[in-house]
């Protein structure tokens, strides 16, 4: 079982060593990246290409390990009991899956998403540890193991906002999604636009690096936004000649509010804009 990439993916040789190597080894794919790099997009990719089911556990920052695993919802059982609803004695009623266990149940190989895990509890890694390195709990309200009929592709993205323990490291295998460079750039971008100007693209792709080159720029524009531009370039029917002839005194590219996201970031491109036409005068 080899991961090649799919045609909705441009997906560089170092990221798919990175898939097939995680695969080998039987360990969790562990993904870093800027933002709008495609990591979440990368597991549910690995899932089409290789033709398997996908499970996603999207992470929040309230998010406990337990969810993943199960949920025992006593509140209801002990409201049903008093009720004298049928079926309060089975516990098993009140036991909600999580998404591990309906990846460790499903009758064929999945692949399994934990999303952004940087953006729970710090604990939260580690109380997955031996789980995820077993493919097995103990469920204490019914006194059953739950082991994974066939083991699943783990793959786990992180934004970075947090430090990840050591001892979640060393069971993951990791790989770090480089931004791309202008030619990979060009590959994602006809994926999308297969039909778009290659004028359009090159002066796009220009204005676009050059903003991420700001110095003091707090959050750089990322490949989704990229894409979102464009989407807005071909929608209006800009020209490409509008981004070529642009006027070099405005460090602000039209329709910015696809690139740049923040006040703070706004104001540092007027204030450059204007130091550019006093230095011209």
């Amino acid at each position: 079982m080899q991961f090649q990439g799919t045609e909705n993916y441009v997906a560089t040789e170092d990221l798919r060593m990175a898939v097939n190597a995680a695969i080998a080894l039987k360990r969790p794919l562990l993904i870093k990246g800027e933002p709008g790099t495609g990591k979440t997009l990368l597991a549910e990719e690995i899932a089409r290409g290789l033709d398997l089911p996908l499970i996603s556990w999207h992470i929040k920052s309230t998010t406990k390990a337990q969810q993943g695993l199960y949920e025992y919802d006593a509140v209801s059982r002990l409201r049903d009991s008093q009720l004298g609803v049928e079926g309060v004695e089975d516990v098993g009623n009140y036991i909600k899956k999580g998404k591990l266990w309906e990846a460790f149940e499903a009758d064929e190989q999945t692949v399994l998403l934990i999303d952004e895990v940087d953006k729970a509890d710090i604990e939260f890694p580690n109380d997955l540890l031996q789980e995820l390195d077993r493919m097995e709990f103990f469920v204490y309200e019914t006194g059953e193991t739950v082991r994974a009929t066939h083991r699943p592709i783990v793959v786990i993205t992180s934004n970075n906002e947090k430090e990840l323990p050591d001892a979640f490291l060393r069971r993951c295998f990791f790989h770090y999604i480089n931004f791309p460079d202008a030619e990979t750039m060009m590959q994602i971008i006809d994926v999308h636009y297969p039909d778009i100007k290659q004028d359009l693209v090159k002066e796009a792709l220009e204005v676009f690096f050059d903003l991420r080159k700001v110095p003091g720029l707090k959050k750089k524009p990322s490949t989704s936004e990229l894409i979102d531009w464009l989407k807005l370039l071909l929608a209006d029917d800009i020209p490409d000649d509008i981004l070529k002839n642009r006027d070099t005194n405005s460090a602000i590219p039209p329709l910015y509010g696809a690139l740049v996201k923040n006040e703070a970031d706004v104001q540092l491109l007027e204030r450059l804009a204007f130091m550019h036409r006093r230095q011209g005068r």
